[in-house]
């Protein structure tokens, strides 16, 4: 499908998946907003290069997505959006009781309240041009749950209902609500924790992968963002147009088990 038209603002998205999203639906014509906390040059270079790239408009605003009435700004300062892709997320991994509490608020903020806010904000822009499409990028971790990852595990979960909840609240309009859930995917963050990991175990790099940090992802291989980015397009697509309130997980099986 051609988004030639279409605006997608993509949230936590100058690297990473949020990153490989945008990519994708640049490549299939839509005009971006792509977005951050901080407020670099690199920020905007980013986006002037994306633009270059695939002939298309893409702006950079920041946004401090922990606080609600920053990502309604986001929206709002973006002006249009017909597709709003929820991506933003941060991690922290402890223990219940010594899980610290800035840690708790600043997750559940950024990976769960943030897509509330922005799709608040987005609905009646949606509504007003008479076509919609909100996807979550969740996680496996919205579907089950690992040990000391209580923030990431809850906002997760609260994802996938507030996709559900948005889908029926549109179910009537040309408007659809999804989750992905992607396992783990090979960033340049995952990327970066490899050699650590490698001599953590004293393992080489495919044993490493395979056995422990691929322990739970059944097919023994990375997600890629190219991939993450390609089912977001399919989801703004024609042929999902009924599909929403669903989860599509893209985990290699992870889920299955």
């Amino acid at each position: 499908m051609s988004m030639n038209g279409k605006t997608a603002v993509v949230t936590g998205s100058n690297s990473g998946i949020g990153l490989g999203v945008a990519r994708e639906l640049a490549r299939a014509g839509a005009d971006l907003v792509i977005n951050s906390f901080t407020d670099r040059d690199e920020d905007h270079a980013l986006a002037a290069e994306l633009g270059k790239e695939f002939g298309v408009a893409v702006r950079y605003i920041q946004a401090d997505l922990s606080k609600a009435e920053e990502a309604r700004a986001l929206i709002e300062k973006a002006g249009v959006c017909d597709i709003l892709v929820n991506n933003a997320g941060i991690q922290h991994v402890a223990p219940i009781d010594e899980f610290p509490l800035e840690k708790w608020d600043a997750i559940i903020a950024i990976n769960m309240s943030s897509a509330f806010h922005t799709t608040a904000a987005a609905l009646p822009m949606m509504r007003k041009a008479g076509w919609g499409r909100v996807v979550n990028i969740a996680s496996a971790h919205g579907l089950t749950a690992s040990p000391y990852k209580s923030a990431y595990v809850a906002a997760k979960h609260g994802v996938v209902g507030l996709t559900k909840v948005t889908a029926l609240e549109t179910a009537q309009e040309p408007i659809t609500c999804n989750a992905i859930c992607p396992g783990y995917v090979l960033t340049p963050l995952v990327e970066a924790q490899i050699p650590d990991t490698m001599k953590k175990y004293g393992m080489e790099r495919d044993e490493v992968i395979k056995k422990v940090m691929l322990e739970r992802q059944p097919s023994k291989e990375f997600a890629t963002v190219e991939q993450i980015g390609g089912t977001t397009v399919f989801l703004c697509s024609d042929a999902a147009a009924q599909i929403t309130g669903t989860t599509i997980s893209v985990d290699g099986g992870w889920t299955a088990l």
